[in-house]
Formats: structure tokens, sequence, C-alpha cells
């Protein structure tokens, strides 16, 4: 975990994510991604010269009709003394079944994001925390570069005039491994994710091809994202 907060906190004081007094509201799904980051950036709230509280907020699609069991999560926060506002709502049934949308993803995402920044709003918050590392910054250029013609990915800071708020990336210095390693050791409680797509969206794809890329080509994800700060891409 001291490795992830490392990496964080020079992401952190890189993009001047953090403001005195700030109420980050941590975007947590269950996976180890968004787990690892509220954890984290919890912790980092001890030492960091800059205070700041957080929340964490989830948004549940209710997939197949049900409701997810956040209980374990509700447990950690409750030990780590973080306030967690949960929404339930009808994401699945709108989306699979009214909607029946052949590629639900993006539609699912944004949906999602928009139902985050309410929740933001509502608590009093105007940070949004993402979990977002860097490969999934890495795939989200190729994704970009094959599928849109377009050089770019997300920023590690993005102001939303509309509603007044910011959604901050604080791991996009960390790898999937990082990740993955800071999860396991904290023992964090990971949900599997019951989405219909897991494991078959054009993501999942694209991080299989920079998989076999990487074979040839060692450190490709952080070459990438280190062509994208070298050449001031998205905001990097």
């Amino acid at each position: 975990m001291q490795e992830l907060m490392s990496r964080m906190r020079a992401a952190m004081e890189k993009y001047d994510m953090v403001s005195p007094g700030d109420k980050i509201a941590v975007g947590v799904s269950g996976g180890k991604d968004s787990l690892a980051l509220l954890f984290a950036l919890n912790e980092i709230r001890r030492f960091y010269p800059v205070p700041y509280d957080v929340i964490a907020i989830s948004v549940d699609p209710c997939f197949f009709g049900r409701e997810t069991d956040y209980g374990a999560i509700e447990k950690l926060c409750e030990e780590k003394n973080i306030p967690y506002y949960i929404k339930r709502t009808q994401l699945f049934h709108i989306i699979f079944e009214t909607r029946k949308e052949k590629n639900p993803c993006s539609l699912c995402a944004r949906m999602r994001r928009g139902m985050l920044h309410d929740m933001c709003l509502e608590h009093g918050s105007r940070k949004l925390a993402l979990g977002h590392h860097m490969d999934d910054a890495a795939e989200t250029f190729m994704m970009n570069l094959l599928s849109g013609g377009d050089i770019g990915s997300f920023r590690p800071v993005t102001y939303l005039s509309r509603k007044d708020i910011y959604m901050i990336r604080p791991m996009i210095f960390a790898s999937e491994k990082e990740v993955i390693r800071a999860a396991n050791r904290t023992s964090l409680p990971v949900i599997k994710s019951p989405c219909p797509m897991d494991g078959e969206s054009e993501r999942e794809n694209v991080k299989q091809l920079l998989g076999e890329l990487g074979k040839k080509y060692p450190s490709l994800n952080e070459k990438i994202t280190g062509a994208m700060q070298k050449n001031g891409i998205s905001g990097w």
C-alpha cells in the first residue's frame, strides 16, 4: 500500500488535485481499483500537508433486479470512520431490458457518472475521485485512436462547469499490478461484478491487445502515458 500511496501523492501534488478543506467523494463500484483508491486516499490524509475529508459513494445498477450487497464495504467504512452513501437505481433495467443496448458500456458509464455527480452535490462535495490507473489511461488512449481516430485520453483533473464539480484521478501514476498488490495485501473486500458485460467489453479487447504488444515492447503502457506527459496531451 505504501508504494501506491507514494504514486498517488505524486499525482495529487503534480496536478493540484486537492485544496484545503475539500470533501472528496470517492466513487466506489466495489472493484479493486475503487476500494484501493478509497483506502489509500483516506490513509494519505494523516500526513498530507493539505487537510481534506473523504466520503464514499456508490451507484448500484441493481443487476438482474437485485440489490448489490455492499455490507463488507459498509463495515470497512465504519471501521475507518468514512461516511458511506449508496444510491439504488434501475440502470440495469433501463439499459439491458428496456433499451436492449447492443453496446451498453458507454451509456452505462455516462449514466452512472451523472448519478455520482448528483450524489456529490447532494452530500456537499465538489470533488469526485475515480479509480482509474495508468493502464486505464493507456487503454483509453488506444481505444480513442483505434475506434475514433483521435489522440487523447481522460484528464488527470476535469472540471465540469455545468455542475461546478471537479473529477480527479489520483492513481494515474500507478500500474494495475501495483493496485492489485495493494488491494490484496490490505485484504480489501472486493465485490465480483455481476455485470453481464464484465470481461466482454471493447476495453477488455484493447487491454488484451496492449498485453500482447507489451511482450515485444516492454513497459508499453508507461511509454504511452509518458508520451502524453511529454506532449501535454489531455492535460497530462
